[in-house]
């Protein structure tokens, strides 16, 4: 029988599981500082825990931190790895070092199920969501860890659509009994849904990212099929009736395709519908994918996109492109690794 895996887990689940071998309350305090403030590989590391008590943890449980099996690294310094999650599934991380920013981008789920047509992440299908210690996983994993500034869960899968597993990982970054990262460091993206957005502004302090990538209902449709079950206007309206305060960003994510959603007639729609929205748009390079029709406009249509868009009082920023020799593309590198197994 294999053991459960301890690392990812609540202060309150642990103190289920220390009441359950007889530990004292005190214990799961204890666990959770060398889970995640000291970073112990090992149940046995735990030495301020008796020896009874880790003998006694170690028949049924266990860390459970697994290394990356592959990285590949661009020139830019950009690095991507490869986590297996079991037979055939995998998951990519990224590290993205930026002068004096350092951000891992983690993946919450092994493929999606939300079927944006840009993306190569979808045409894996759904295959599972992660668990907080599969994410959690990613973030402590990796060689650069201890010199991160910045996390955003950006990458494979819909961070709401994993809603509890995602909340119960930012609850042990941020806790005082986990990582005590503020939330200010700390974004999350989602293509909008609804009703979870609401739970997420609610129960948490992080920055979040919204995926619009045009303003228009039908184009947006032909995009992304959630906007049919949780339309871009509705998904507004939960953003307008929050206050963000002056700590706590919201922005959100346009990817420019060529020709598709680049006119100022785009312009001028973002400006109405986004009107009264404490916000920023960061405009992203559309980075091929195989058999893809799009196509990402060039420096200079993209930078007059910006430019249209701060004549209308929108703050615009052009996201750097990283990575690009390795696949930029989240979902490539995984998606090769599972042909390779097939």
């Amino acid at each position: 029988m294999s053991r459960q895996r301890l690392y990812g887990k609540t202060l309150n689940e642990l103190s289920d599981i220390t009441a359950a071998v007889s530990l004292p309350p005190y214990a799961a305090r204890q666990i959770a500082g060398w889970l995640y403030r000291r970073g112990a590989p090992e149940i046995s590391s735990m030495t301020d825990l008796s020896l009874a008590a880790r003998n006694l943890l170690e028949k049924n449980y266990e860390t459970g931190l697994t290394p990356p099996s592959s990285v590949a690294s661009a020139s830019d310094g950009t690095r991507k790895y490869l986590f297996g999650i079991s037979e055939n599934r995998f998951i990519e991380t990224a590290f993205i070092p930026d002068r004096e920013r350092a951000t891992v981008c983690l993946s919450v789920q092994s493929g999606c199920r939300m079927g944006c047509h840009f993306c190569m992440t979808a045409r894996q299908g759904f295959q599972g969501n992660l668990s907080s210690g599969d994410i959690l996983n990613q973030f402590r994993s990796i060689p650069e860890h201890r010199s991160l500034t910045n996390i955003v869960f950006m990458g494979m899968g819909e961070p709401l659509d994993n809603f509890e597993e995602v909340m119960k990982s930012l609850e042990i970054l941020i806790s005082e009994w986990g990582y005590g990262w503020s939330p200010s460091r700390i974004t999350v993206s989602t293509i909008g849904i609804t009703d979870r957005i609401r739970d997420f502004l609610e129960g948490t302090r992080c920055h979040l990212a919204v995926s619009l990538h045009t303003p228009f209902d039908e184009e947006r449709q032909a995009l992304m099929p959630v906007q049919k079950a949780h339309p871009i206007k509705k998904v507004l309206e939960v953003i307008r009736g929050f206050d963000f305060g002056r700590q706590r960003r919201i922005s959100f994510e346009y990817i420019l395709f060529k020709g598709l959603n680049d006119t100022p007639d785009h312009v001028k729609e973002l400006a109405k519908i986004l009107s009264g929205i404490r916000c920023r748009i960061n405009l992203i390079r559309f980075h091929a994918i195989p058999g893809s029709k799009y196509r990402s406009p060039d420096t200079k249509a993209m930078e007059a996109f910006r430019d249209r868009l701060s004549a209308k009082g929108i703050t615009a920023t052009i996201r750097a492109s990283r990575g690009e020799d390795i696949g930029a593309a989240c979902g490539l590198l995984s998606t090769l690794e599972q042909n390779k197994t097939r």
